[in-house]
């Protein structure tokens, strides 16, 4: 069996997301969605919030492709992680060149650490490259419409989100 790790903190999953989970689902016959516990990001969402939101939209897609997909919150080295999954490629989603400088040191560190597991990167279609998590708040926070970027339940959650937050 194939196991792939796509790891991130998804603080909210977008449709940038949801369409490399997609088509990595191509490549293995498990997909181990890695939710980061990252306390020194300052997440929106907390992380069994963010982990629903995955499993929500995760749903159809898995029954679609016949793919498990399975979420996984972790808070240890991703090698460590893919390790705990027994995933042999990390999945990876790049969406610009500023991405790739960033992503190739931490493969070379990631193979450095075990050289069994390999990373596989997926270019977001062009429609979703300029999508990010950080952005998609930023415009909810502000009051804009996030819709283009994230389905109806992620876009209630981030209304609802900044409704509570900017009340006295």
């Amino acid at each position: 069996m194939q196991i792939g790790l796509y790891p991130g903190t998804f603080d909210p999953i977008t449709h940038g997301h949801i369409d490399i989970i997609r088509r990595a689902t191509i490549l293995v016959d498990r997909l181990v969605i890695g939710v980061a516990i990252n306390r020194d990001k300052g997440p929106l969402f907390e992380l069994e919030h963010r982990v629903k939101m995955i499993q929500d939209e995760c749903v159809a897609l898995s029954e679609q492709t016949a793919t498990e997909i399975v979420v996984h919150p972790f808070e240890n080295l991703l090698i460590d992680c893919a390790r705990d999954v027994g995933a042999q490629i990390i999945v990876r989603g790049l969406r610009a060149v500023a991405d790739f400088e960033y992503e190739f040191q931490m493969v070379g560190m990631n193979r450095a650490l075990d050289d069994r597991i390999e990373t596989v990167f997926l270019m977001a279609e062009a429609r979703h490259q300029a999508i990010a998590s950080k952005l998609v708040k930023e415009i909810a926070r502000l009051g804009g419409d996030v819709g283009k970027f994230v389905t109806p339940p992620v876009r209630d959650a981030l209304r609802a989100r900044y409704e509570v937050s900017q009340q006295p």
